[in-house]
């Protein structure tokens, strides 16, 4: 099967099928005259129907993939994620090693005296360097999750088995297009919202510096109606754009074509995306928050039983052995909730892809026939599979 007729087909992927098996026409369709056996349900051979995908079709098929592809999911995240702890830690470390006299200076200084900048410069040249390398480090886990959730979506919908290093393989080659893919949505859809916190700085200024004059409220009033005023395209950008990291991964698509292609797959459906995509969040942030309270409860213990210490040696290293055990607990549990985080809400995306797909492109017979097609030696035969890129 040509790639043309699969997920980097366009608009006319899987429309050369014509009508399907399974009613009057193709999948999802109004049923045709009943035969000897009645309408007949569009297949499933993964986690979801290939039919257009109703809310709970689109949050059973997240919930059914995590249930079967937990070790990839799950086993990507946490090396991931874990990596990037390690790698912040082991920088912490080395930074803490590097400037911990400073600190315990800093640390001793009474109230009267003033910090030294041979003392406090190191200390923000060290917090600088750690900060910038955590920022590079989770870019990147983030990315390659991103990129995880897709190509296993891939593999999930047709019901085919895959191996963390297939999904590690194809999540890596779309790295940057994907960086730039989220990038580019950032920067596009928080451009009102910069103008809105511009907005709301300058409206505070003006109320501290006229005094609560009517000057301030007319600056105040203006600043509320900026907000209003670039919310709602921030907004309708975000959704507009949010199956572009989906497109990069099924299709191949560059951080542009991809912006593209979900604009595209959007249109006409926005506000059933924007509240599917809404509910798919606020489902993932209950359940970090969740998540995170018992490890909030647990790394107390550790702090408790260590503040003591601190009465008698108030130095900056027993200040951090006290908060260690919160600290440790914490990371812990806000690490659990991120795999979370970032593996819900990109199957549900996924899915709605692949949702628009089959109602605007008529792909589910072309899914249907990738998904026939056997495999060899249990391993996926992607040369006959719809997935190109």
């Amino acid at each position: 099967m040509s790639q043309d007729a699969g997920w980097g087909g366009g608009a006319h992927g899987g429309a050369h099928l014509g009508g399907s098996p399974y009613g009057g026409g193709p999948y999802g369709g109004p049923p045709g005259p009943p035969g000897w056996g009645g309408w007949m349900p569009p297949p499933k051979p993964g986690v979801i129907p290939l039919a257009p995908l109703r809310l709970g079709d689109l949050l059973g098929g997240a919930f059914s993939t995590m249930g079967r592809y937990w070790k990839q999911l799950f086993g990507m995240g946490l090396a991931l994620y874990g990596g990037a702890v390690l790698v912040m830690a082991a920088a912490l470390a080395v930074a803490y090693s590097a400037v911990s006299d400073h600190l315990d200076r800093l640390v001793a200084l009474s109230s009267g005296e003033e910090p030294s900048s041979s003392d406090y410069v190191p200390l923000l040249t060290a917090f600088g360097i750690v900060a910038l390398l955590g920022i590079v480090v989770m870019i990147l886990a983030s990315a390659l999750m991103y990129g995880s959730v897709p190509a296993i979506l891939q593999d999930a919908v047709l019901g085919r088995r895959v191996t963390f290093a297939t999904v590690f393989r194809r999540a890596w080659v779309r790295v940057p297009a994907l960086i730039g893919t989220v990038f580019l949505t950032a920067l596009i859809a928080t451009v009102p919202i910069g103008l809105a916190i511009v907005a709301f700085i300058a409206m505070m200024t003006a109320f501290i510096t006229l005094d609560g004059g009517s000057g301030a409220l007319t600056i105040m009033s203006l600043g509320a109606l900026c907000a209003l005023l670039t919310t709602p395209p921030a907004l309708w950008l975000w959704v507009k754009f949010s199956l572009a990291p989906a497109a990069v991964v099924f299709e191949g698509q560059g951080p542009v074509g991809a912006l593209r292609r979900s604009s595209q797959l959007v249109r006409g459906d926005w506000w059933r995306v924007f509240g599917i995509t809404l509910l798919a969040s606020l489902m993932t942030a209950v359940a970090a928050y969740i998540i995170q309270m018992p490890f909030s409860v647990l790394g107390m213990f550790p702090g408790m039983i260590s503040t003591a210490d601190l009465d008698s040696d108030p130095s900056a290293t027993a200040v951090i052995i006290a908060m260690s055990g919160y600290l440790v607990a914490t990371l812990l549990g806000q690490m659990v909730a991120q795999i979370v985080s970032a593996t819900f809400p990109q199957l549900v995306n996924g899915l709605l892809y692949v949702d628009r797909r089959i109602r605007t492109e008529n792909l589910g017979p072309v899914l249907a026939e990738a998904a026939a097609v056997p495999q060899q030696g249990g391993a996926p035969q992607y040369g006959t599979t719809p997935y190109g890129g």
